[in-house]
């Protein structure tokens, strides 16, 4: 099946804007859920599983309050595709900063394939999956 669903210019710039958001916002247990669905799923870099804004809250929360609020990451998106006017493919380059102090060298990927489904809502735009896939 071929898709002929083309993606305005506006529609890009919010998505972008979504994910840049998104990365301004790693360290923010308020903000980032709030830019993704109600019914999300997110795959981390780790292969953590988390299905639910409420379930990402409760884990991101308590990853801040333990020594991952060291590990930063920084994204890239190479590719915007769309699926249908209401559903697009986001894949991006994730870089992981790994600033814990007693860090092992190697402990998590320096680097990912971050694919996100975002959704356009009532809302605006939100982010519906995350999913990492370490580079090696």
């Amino acid at each position: 099946m071929t898709s002929t669903t083309e993606l305005t210019s506006t529609d890009e710039r919010e998505i972008r804007d979504l994910v840049a958001r998104a990365d301004q916002a790693q360290s923010d247990a308020v903000v980032l859920p709030g830019l993704h669905t109600d019914e999300m799923v997110i795959v981390n870099i780790a292969g953590r599983r988390l299905f639910g804004r409420e379930a990402f809250t409760q884990a991101m929360s308590a990853a801040l309050g333990s020594a991952l609020k060291d590990v930063r990451t920084s994204v890239d998106i190479l590719d915007v595709r769309p699926l249908t006017a209401d559903a697009v493919l986001v894949s991006c380059l994730k870089t992981v900063h790994d600033n814990r102090p007693d860090a092992e060298p190697g402990a998590l990927p320096a680097t990912g394939a971050l694919t996100y489904v975002a959704l356009r809502t009532a809302a605006g735009w939100r982010l519906a999956l995350a999913q990492t896939t370490p580079i090696q």
